[in-house]
C-alpha cells in the first residue's frame, strides 16, 4: 500500500492506496453540463505518465489521480478556480496543504469532467511500505469484476464505453494494415462497425475481428483481448495473433455475449435474459469519442505511416463527422 505526504511539511495527505492503471476515460470530456461519476475506485490511485491532468498540472508528467474521499489532511481553497458546475482546475492548484499551506493537488469536479483529485508530483512524496501488491490473475477479475453495462437508464451510451471504444479502435485501425475490418454482430457491431467502414477502405481482403481472451479462445485475423485494470497489461494469445486492447470492464460484458451468458442491462442482449430484470432501454446511435482516439493513435509508432497519417488528419479536422 501507498500513502502521499506533503513534500514540504512531510503530513500525509491521503488514506492507504495501492496503485492500478490509469483509467483511459481519464482526460475524457463529456457532453455539455454532463454529470460524470468518480474516476477512481476508492483505495486506488493512478499515475499519469504523460503531461496531461488538469491544466494546471500538464506541465508535470506524474500526476496522480485518487478519488477525492481518499485525500485528507488538504484543504480546498476557493475563489482560485474557473467552474461551470463546479471545480475544473484551470486556475491552478486549487488544494493545499493543512498544515503548511503548500499547494498539493487540484479538485475536479466540474460538470463534463469525471470526478478526482489530482496530485502534483513535485509537491508530494510517495510512501510506499515493504509488502508487495496483491495483483489479481485473470481468472479472479472475470469471477469478481462482471464488468460495466453500456446503458444508461436514459439509453445514452455509459460514457466510460465511448472512451474505451475509442481507444481500442485506434488500435484496431492501426493494426488492421488499411484493409477492411469485418466485426462479429451484437455489441461489438454496434461499438465498432460503422467507425471502422467510415475510417478503413472497402475491398477484398478483409481482416476479421474476434472478442477472445483467458478462457475465451478465437479464430480471426485481430482479437479484441482484456486489459488489466491494475497493471494496463494486455492478455497476450499464445498462438503470436494480433491482438488489440480494450479496457477490461468494457471486454468482460462483450466476453459475456460472446459466451452467450447473460448480461443484465447490456442494451443488446444474448440470446437468454433473466425474465426478473426490465427489459434494456433502446440505446442511441454510439459515438466513439472523437478526442480519445486521437489521443490514442497519436502515441501509436504506427502513426508514422502515411496512410494512417491520413487518417489521423481526416479525424483531426472533424472527429464526429470523420468518424461517422
Amino acid at each position: 500500500m501507498t500513502v502521499f505526504a506533503c513534500a514540504g511539511c512531510g503530513a500525509v495527505l491521503t488514506v492507504p492506496v495501492s496503485q492500478v492503471a490509469l483509467p483511459v476515460h481519464a482526460h475524457q470530456v463529456y457532453g455539455n453540463g454532463y454529470p460524470l461519476g468518480t474516476l477512481m475506485e476508492p483505495g486506488t490511485f493512478a499515475v499519469d505518465p504523460a503531461r496531461h491532468g488538469p491544466a494546471s498540472l500538464q506541465g508535470a508528467g506524474g500526476t496522480v489521480a485518487l478519488a477525492p474521499g481518499d485525500v485528507h489532511g488538504a484543504v480546498l481553497v476557493l475563489g482560485l478556480d474557473g467552474f461551470c458546475c463546479g471545480l475544473d482546475g484551470r486556475d491552478g492548484p486549487n488544494m493545499n496543504c493543512a498544515r503548511c499551506g503548500r499547494p498539493v493537488a487540484t479538485r475536479v469536479d466540474d460538470c463534463s469532467l469525471w470526478q478526482a483529485t489530482w496530485l502534483d508530483p513535485t509537491a508530494v512524496r510517495r510512501i510506499d511500505d515493504a509488502a508487495p501488491a496483491r495483483i489479481a490473475d485473470w481468472a479472479t477479475l472475470i469471477a469478481q469484476r462482471p464488468g460495466t453495462p453500456p446503458a444508461l437508464p436514459n439509453g445514452h451510451w455509459e460514457p466510460m464505453w465511448t472512451a474505451a471504444v475509442a481507444a481500442s479502435l485506434a488500435h484496431l485501425v492501426a493494426a488492421s494494415g488499411g484493409a477492411p475490418v469485418t466485426v462479429p454482430d451484437g455489441l461489438v457491431a454496434a461499438t465498432f462497425r460503422r467507425a471502422l467502414e467510415r475510417l478503413l477502405p472497402p475491398g477484398p481482403g478483409a481482416k476479421t475481428l474476434a472478442v477472445a481472451g483467458p478462457n475465451l479462445p478465437a479464430v480471426a485475423d485481430i482479437l479484441l483481448v482484456p486489459q488489466h485494470p491494475q497493471t494496463g497489461a494486455a492478455w497476450s494469445p499464445q498462438d503470436g495473433q494480433v491482438a488489440v486492447p480494450i479496457a477490461f470492464d468494457v471486454w468482460a460484458v462483450l466476453a459475456a455475449q460472446r459466451d452467450r451468458r447473460p448480461v443484465p442491462g447490456a442494451g443488446l442482449p444474448p440470446g437468454e435474459v433473466y425474465h426478473d430484470d426490465p427489459p434494456p432501454p433502446e440505446l442511441y446511435r454510439f459515438s466513439p469519442d472523437g478526442r480519445v482516439f486521437l489521443a490514442t493513435l497519436a502515441g501509436l509508432p504506427e502513426l508514422r505511416q502515411p496512410w494512417l497519417r491520413a487518417i489521423y488528419d481526416k479525424v483531426r479536422e472533424n472527429p464526429y463527422r470523420a468518424l461517422f
